[in-house]
């Protein structure tokens, strides 16, 4: 018998060939698929703990109870809001990241998070590091805004090193795998430069509003490939407010209330209209937002005395570092017009602490409960 070895050269090459398309195709079927496309731009949710629950179905009715305790609209002088904790508290749920993950991005582009192991959160803010810490990412986040300043990411390098403007090469010396952020921040040539170096970055809602906060912490959780804690957190986030509305005052007369973003330093005096968020805070805690109520159609306006005096305010609700800016309150009150509503009259400036004020994130719920004892309790 004699043996073909040209024969068994082809037949050896044929198997190894074999052997390496199979090879390929367990490759490729090893390969993960990404998940469904996230929209990192979802419509908000109606009533969003007011009158609706987190799937926008409506709560049940509560029974008006009646006002007790000292009239609000007899009390003076000045208060300082506090949440009564200022801690992150990640939700319970630990399941892994599904990744990749595709996400359409609210300024258009379509993103692939394939990595989300060196997370950077970005905005004016700090909304978006929050969401990231409550969803229990937190260990996973490299760089922060001047905004994020919570307790847990105080140690964490500035990506802002000048206010609130992003620099780049701070950013890409911490070698994130994703970038999450909204067009309250930039400047926008810095994000041009991160996507230009490869880095993933997606662009979220920059509204911050009750009725966004849900679609917001879903986006959030949708894009890092955790949605079950983002469904987690959006019910115990709904919860908690729901329980600090009960301290709103209900019944009587509503206070009337007017937001001012002051920067003394930097000559900015602004007064908040609809869509500013401090409306809806406003309105959480049972108070009538005086701008929206004057008609003003921006959701902030430069204040004016003329503005000031029509508003007629109660309560003045500034930013903490602000009212320090304008060397406190005998300082604001020195604002044209001030002196001649009745909060001005009665020093009632309501202060809170910049990050946590309008920030509209999972800790709203205690936001809403410390500005409500502000307010109402003498």
């Amino acid at each position: 018998m004699t043996l073909d070895l040209s024969r068994v050269s082809r037949t050896a090459i044929l198997v190894v060939l074999l052997l390496l398309v199979a090879m390929g195709c367990a490759e490729s079927k090893a390969a993960p698929e990404p998940t469904a496309a996230v929209d990192a731009c979802r419509p908000p949710v109606k009533g969003f703990a007011v009158s609706n629950d987190a799937d926008g179905n409506p709560l049940p009715k509560a029974t008006t109870a009646p006002v007790t305790g000292t009239d609000p609209h007899t009390l003076t002088g000045p208060a300082t809001a506090t949440l009564t904790d200022h801690a992150i508290h990640p939700v319970a749920s630990s399941a892994a990241p599904k990744l990749p993950v595709d996400v359409k991005s609210c300024d258009g582009k379509q993103v692939q998070v394939k990595d989300a192991s060196r997370i950077i959160a970005v905005d004016l803010y700090g909304t978006l590091a929050e969401i990231v810490f409550s969803l229990g990412l937190g260990d996973k986040v490299v760089g922060r805004d001047t905004s994020t300043g919570f307790p847990e990411a105080a140690k964490l390098p500035k990506v802002t090193p000048s206010a609130h403007d992003l620099n780049a090469e701070a950013i890409l010396s911490l070698d994130p795998t994703v970038v999450l952020t909204d067009k309250s921040i930039g400047p926008p040539e810095v994000i041009e430069q991160l996507r230009a170096s490869g880095v993933p970055v997606i662009f979220f809602s920059d509204a911050r509003t009750m009725d966004g906060m849900p679609s917001q912490i879903r986006a959030v959780a949708g894009a890092l490939g955790v949605p079950e804690r983002g469904e987690e957190l959006v019910k115990r986030t709904s919860t908690e407010i729901t329980s600090a509305l009960a301290l709103a005052r209900s019944g009587g007369k509503p206070l009337r209330m007017t937001f001012l973003y002051v920067r003394g330093t930097a000559g900015v005096y602004l007064m908040s209209g609809p869509g500013s968020g401090a409306d809806a805070m406003i309105k959480a805690i049972g108070g009538i937002d005086t701008g929206t109520d004057i008609g003003l159609d921006k959701s902030f306006v430069p204040l004016t005395s003329e503005a000031l005096i029509r508003a007629q305010p109660e309560v003045i609700i500034v930013m903490t570092e602000g009212l320090k800016s304008v060397k406190g309150v005998d300082g604001l009150l020195k604002l044209p017009g001030l002196g001649q509503t009745p909060a001005g009259q009665h020093r009632r400036i309501i202060d809170m602490n910049d990050t946590e004020l309008l920030g509209f994130g999972p800790r709203t719920g205690r936001t809403v409960a410390a500005l409500a004892k502000a307010v109402y309790t003498p």
